[in-house]
Formats: C-alpha cells, structure tokens, sequence
C-alpha cells in the first residue's frame, strides 16, 4: 500500500558567487519560481527554498549551481514536516 503521507520541506542554502557577478545571479535567482533570497554580503547569498520532497529541493539547488556566475551553491539545513490530514 503506498504511503499517504505528505511533507513540506523547507531548507537554507548558501550560494558563493564569483567576484563581480553578484547582481547578474541575484537577479538570475529571483526569475526563478521558488527560492527566497534572505541576505547577501561579499561573494555570499543566503536563500530559502520550500518544498514537497527532498529532490525537488535538490532539482532546484542544481539549477542555481548551474547559473552563470554561481561557484558554488550548498544546502546548510533541511527541516521536513509532516502536513495536518496525511496518513
């Protein structure tokens, strides 16, 4: 029997952005459906993205790390919760 239960996933990440490319990946990131921009300082963004599953939320890590400019683009922290109504 398949699993009923359904889950929101929410998690941080840190984007390392190459000198000079800040505002091209800033605005690179918020054409994108999803992800949160908190803060930016240096060659650092800081963002949040939400979810249904782990790999959706990984999808979207991957295209970001892909985006001209971006060195790099790593998860710090996942936090899963299981919705109101899910069996």
């Amino acid at each position: 029997m398949p699993d009923a239960r359904r889950y929101h996933h929410i998690s941080s990440a840190v984007v390392t952005v190459m000198p000079g490319r800040m505002a091209d990946v800033l605005a690179a990131i918020a054409r994108l459906d999803g992800p949160e921009i908190r803060a930016h300082d240096g060659n650092r963004i800081v963002i949040v993205i939400e979810g249904t599953s782990a790999g959706e939320l990984g999808g979207l890590l991957t295209a970001i790390g892909a985006l001209s400019g971006v060195v790099a683009a790593n998860m710090v922290f996942e936090h899963i919760e299981e919705l109101e109504g899910s069996e």
